[in-house]
């Protein structure tokens, strides 16, 4: 995957300089807290955490050298998300880094002290996790990953691909992404582009079943999946029911495509990875993450699975697969 780039909205660039690790609590070595969404297995956690691990150490920050790092894994559920924040919590990070819209909903009930530098999380203001992009106020910030004219967007790219769809399920998570965004873009594009968009939103893999199939029960149907931390944990089922139906499917997280989904568009879900580690970095030197804007991708990209089209019946346009920035045989 190319690295990404990421604009700062306002304010200087950032500044990492090799100077050494000041903590908050002076009398010992700093901690630095992880919570992340997926759990260890995930191949693509694996990628998004070491991505993190690799940009401290080339800030210089080494894990049981000159800092200390404490994972907790799992927060697609409020339960599982509430019990690992209050767990790091306890352990009296310096800051702590969290990946996910649940994650940091657990961790901002917990504490508004702590510094926190979140990162896949959608609409930060209108959570109530930050006051402004640019000044973000309290005790985080981060890097958001979509705006949410991309409910359209996705809306256009499935009708790209598959003109026949005339009927489209918008499918997202209520309990874990700020939807309504999405679907009110989704739903304004739908009419100039012929389609009826349909809102669905599911909360376990049996309602994700029970949405795929029931969808399936009509001809001229197609899938828009929202990115979100609870279905992208179930992404393997869901490919292979949008198969076996006969579904086309566009995603918003990438790796929904390289996993065998037909196409996704979205933002670089690595580079926020990377980009966080300087911020955890600053912050440990003393910056206020209130005063660290909120950044947003310059870039979004498109990733088409042409296995997955032949398998569907469908002929990809030329200028479709011009717009790609990757396309999968």
């Amino acid at each position: 995957m190319k690295r990404r780039e990421f604009i700062v909205l306002i304010g200087a660039a950032m500044i990492v300089s090799p100077v050494p690790v000041h903590s908050q609590h002076t009398d010992r070595v700093p901690r630095i807290g992880v919570l992340t969404a997926l759990s260890e297995a995930d191949p693509e956690a694996k990628i998004r955490v070491e991505a993190f691990r690799q940009a401290l150490r080339e800030l210089g920050l080494q894990d049981s050298h000159n800092v200390h790092i404490d994972y907790r894994r799992g927060a697609a559920n409020p339960d599982e998300a509430a019990r690992n924040a209050r767990e790091l919590i306890e352990l009296n990070p310096d800051v702590i880094f969290a990946a996910t819209t649940p994650a940091v909903a657990a961790l901002i009930r917990q504490t508004r002290t702590i510094p926190i530098v979140f990162v896949q999380v959608g609409d930060p203001v209108g959570q109530g996790f930050v006051a402004s992009l640019a000044r973000p106020g309290g005790n985080m910030t981060g890097f958001t990953p979509y705006e949410f004219s991309l409910g359209g967007k996705w809306l256009e790219v499935l009708k790209d691909i598959a003109p026949q769809v005339a009927r489209v399920a918008l499918v997202f998570n209520p309990d874990t992404v700020p939807y309504a965004g999405f679907v009110h873009s989704a739903e304004a594009a739908a009419s100039s582009l012929a389609v009826h968009a349909v809102p669905a939103p599911v909360r376990s893999p049996s309602e994700i079943e029970m949405v795929i199939k029931a969808f399936a029960q009509e001809p001229s149907g197609g899938l828009v999946w929202f990115p979100d931390v609870s279905t992208a944990a179930h992404r393997k089922r869901i490919i292979e029911l949008a198969a076996k139906h006969r579904l086309p499917a566009v995603y918003g997280l990438l790796f929904f495509a390289t996993d065998g989904g037909l196409v996704a568009y979205g933002p670089d879900s690595v580079e926020p990875y990377r980009q966080a580690a300087t911020y955890v970095d600053r912050i440990l030197k003393g910056a206020n993450p209130g005063e660290l804007p909120v950044q947003a991708p310059t870039k979004y990209e498109l990733i088409i699975n042409i296995k997955t089209a032949k398998a569907l019946g469908l002929a990809v346009p030329p200028t479709l697969l011009t717009r790609a920035d990757e396309v999968i045989e």
